[in-house]
């Protein structure tokens, strides 16, 4: 069992090294700053949704508020014409009776109106501070980006640049100097190798010649140097006669 422990472990880790390779750390954090804008769009959509749904309800609870006075007016109404005695009291009371029992239902709808109203305003301003602190957060990252991938780019050159100065770099310049100077040398070394053994192979004769040849050329300089000297010591208009 340890051995195949050992070679999923070995497995995986090659599997983690491809998948680095692959993988475009620039783009990667790119895509992942579109990702966050897309659903910045999506929680301003979800928040105007939201506003609208409580400015409604508020408009609602308005609504159910007029309502309200305006019954409570009407029964107010009713018994002020009953006291005059321009109304029947029996009919005024039976009217006015009404006339408050919609004024109860519509401050009940006001409640509920403004209780989901205040439901409505807390979504909002959670919506609004987490836009407001994704907004800030998409900013900050993409100009860390756009400062990373300059930065990417400066350490990349400067890697080439100083791998080259390094000779790290087996295709640089420097290494395929190195090598053909290596060779020029190889190249010398072999052609006085073959020189040499050119000598050891020379005949008997060709060796005699050169030798001669060395005599001979020696006795004319030494009989041109005489000659110079002998005509160097003579004074001027001096004849040198031939001996008898």
């Amino acid at each position: 069992m340890g051995i195949f422990k050992r070679l999923f472990k070995i497995g995986k880790a090659e599997a983690h090294s491809t998948i680095d390779k692959l993988e475009n750390p620039i783009k990667m954090t790119e895509q992942g700053i579109r990702d966050l804008k897309e659903q910045l769009t999506k929680s301003i959509e979800a928040l105007a949704q939201v506003k609208a749904l409580a400015i409604r309800t508020k408009n609602e609870a308005n609504s159910y508020k007029t309502q309200a006075e305006n019954y409570e007016n009407k029964a107010i109404e009713l018994l002020q014409r009953s006291q005059k005695g321009a109304l029947d009291q029996g009919e005024a009371d039976r009217l006015a009776t009404s006339a408050l029992a919609k004024k109860e239902q519509s401050a009940q709808g006001y409640k509920v109106a403004m209780a989901n109203y205040e439901k409505y305003d807390v979504q909002v301003q959670k919506l609004e501070t987490s836009i407001k602190q994704l907004k800030a957060n998409v900013s900050k990252w993409e100009a860390e980006a756009k400062m990373l991938k300059a930065r990417a780019k400066v350490s990349e050159a400067t890697k080439e640049v100083n791998k080259q100065l390094a000779g790290v770099d087996s295709s640089s310049t420097i290494a395929m100097l190195e090598r053909m100077k290596e060779k020029v040398e190889t190249q010398e070394a072999l052609s006085e190798s073959y020189g040499e053994l050119a000598l050891e192979n020379r005949s008997l004769d060709d060796e005699i010649d050169s030798v001669l040849e060395e005599t001979n050329s020696s006795g004319s300089d030494a009989l041109l140097a005489l000659k110079n000297k002998l005509a160097g010591q003579l004074p001027e208009n001096t004849e040198v006669k031939p001996e008898e």
